[in-house]
C-alpha cells in the first residue's frame, strides 16, 4: 500500500568521488549462524540485489546484548492477508527475543491514527511494545487529529519519556539517542548537544527516520546533516534510519559523504513491512543494498563494538555487516 499523500520532494543526490582511505574494523570472533525458519512464515520471491563492494569475510563479536531494528512497518493489513508482511517481521522479533526493539519511523500507515495503531501495529509489533524504543516518521505527522497524535497516544511515555518526541537511554556501555527528524529544530539540536556532553558511555548510536544518505527513491535528505556533525564530533559509531523501503549499509563516512575511518556507519533498514522501493542512484560509500526484501536487523552489541545481520522473513540471513570497534 502507499500513502495518498506525496512526500516532500528531495533534491537529487549529487554524485561525488569517493576518497580512498582505510576503514574501521574489528577482528571477527565468531561468525553468526543463520536463524531457523520461523514457524508459519511463508517464503517470498528472491530479493533484488546490487552490490557496490565485493563481499568480505565478516563476523560478529559475542553479543553483550542483542537488539532488533526496523522502520516502515505496519501497513493496514493483518495476518489473515497472506500478503501482509508486518506480522511476518514481528514473528522474527519474537524468535530473536532481543533485549529491546528500535523502530525508525513510519510505524503505522497511512495516517498513523490511534485506531489504526490498535487495529494493525498492535496485532503484530505491539507484542513488544513494552520494550520498544520508537522514533516517529513522516506518516506519524499525517494524523488528522494532529501531528504525532496517534503515535503519542499509542506509545505514551515510551515515546515521550520526558514530554518530548526525542530522548536517550543507556544499555551497558552504549548510549542510544532517538531523534524526531520531522522537526530537527534548534530546540532539538540544543538538547542533543547537551545530551552528548552529559554522556559517559564509550559507544553511541542514534536513530531517526529520514536518512542523510540513501540510494533509494527518496534519496539523500540533508535534514540530518547538522546532527550527524554533532554525533561525529562526539565520536558516535552508528546511525540507523528508515524512510526508503529497502536495506542498505554504508562504510564509515562524514556528514559530507566522504569516506572517513573515524566517521559514522549508517544502516538504513526500511523493510519492516511496507511496500518495497527501488534503488535509484547508488551513493558513494554504499556497500550493500537489498530491495524486495522484508525482515529485521539483528544488532549485536558489546562493550567495545557492534555488528549486525539482516534476517529475512524466511528466517535466512540476507547480509552480515563487518564487526566494528567503537571509537
Amino acid at each position: 500500500m502507499t500513502s495518498p499523500r506525496a512526500e516532500k520532494p528531495v533534491p537529487p543526490p549529487q554524485r561525488r568521488e569517493t576518497p580512498t582511505g582505510s576503514r574501521r574494523w574489528g577482528i571477527p570472533v565468531a561468525a553468526g549462524a543463520a536463524l531457523a525458519l520461523v514457524g508459519g512464515v511463508a517464503l517470498w520471491s528472491n530479493a533484488g540485489r546490487a552490490d557496490a563492494a565485493p563481499d568480505r569475510t565478516t563476523g560478529a563479536h559475542a553479543a553483550g546484548f542483542t537488539t532488533v531494528a526496523a522502520g516502515d512497518i505496519a501497513e493496514r493489513c493483518t495476518a489473515s492477508d497472506s500478503d501482509c508482511e508486518h506480522p511476518k517481521t514481528a514473528a522474527l522479533v519474537k524468535q530473536i527475543d532481543p533485549a529491546f526493539v528500535l523502530t525508525m519511523g513510519d510505524n503505522q500507515y497511512d495516517d498513523a491514527r490511534l485506531k489504526d495503531f490498535k487495529r494493525y501495529y498492535d496485532t503484530s509489533w505491539g507484542a513488544f511494545k513494552s520494550k520498544t524504543h520508537p522514533a516517529p516518521g513522516n506518516h506519524e505527522t499525517y494524523d488528522p487529529e494532529g501531528e504525532l497524535a496517534g503515535y503519542k497516544s499509542y506509545f505514551g511515555s515510551i515515546a515521550y519519556p520526558k514530554g518530548k518526541s526525542y530522548y536517550s537511554f543507556d544499555q551497558d556501555n552504549w548510549h542510544f539517542i532517538a531523534l524526531d527528524s520531522n522537526s530537527l529544530d534548534q530546540a532539538q539540536t540544543d538538547w542533543l548537544k547537551a545530551d552528548l556532553a552529559a554522556n559517559s558511555k564509550k559507544c553511541v548510536a542514534a536513530y531517526w527516520h529520514h536518512p542523510l544518505f540513501s540510494s533509494g527513491e527518496h534519496g539523500n535528505d540533508p535534514v540530518g546533516r547538522p546532527v550527524w556533525k554533532l554525533l561525529q564530533d562526539a565520536k558516535a559509531e552508528l546511525v540507523l534510519n528508515g524512510h526508503d523501503h529497502h536495506y542498505e549499509r554504508f562504510a564509515p563516512q562524514d556528514a559530507d559523504g566522504k569516506a572517513d575511518e573515524n566517521g559514522i556507519v549508517e544502516l538504513l533498514a526500511g523493510m519492516g513491512g511496507a511496500n518495497p522501493y527501488k534503488i535509484e542512484e547508488v551513493q558513494p560509500n554504499s556497500e550493500k543494498r537489498l530491495t524486495d526484501t522484508f525482515g529485521v536487523v539483528k544488532l549485536n552489541f558489546t562493550d567495545t563494538g557492534f555488528s549486525w545481520e539482516l534476517v529475512g522473513t524466511d528466517g535466512k540471513t540476507k547480509d552480515r555487516s563487518p564487526a566494528y570497534q567503537c571509537h
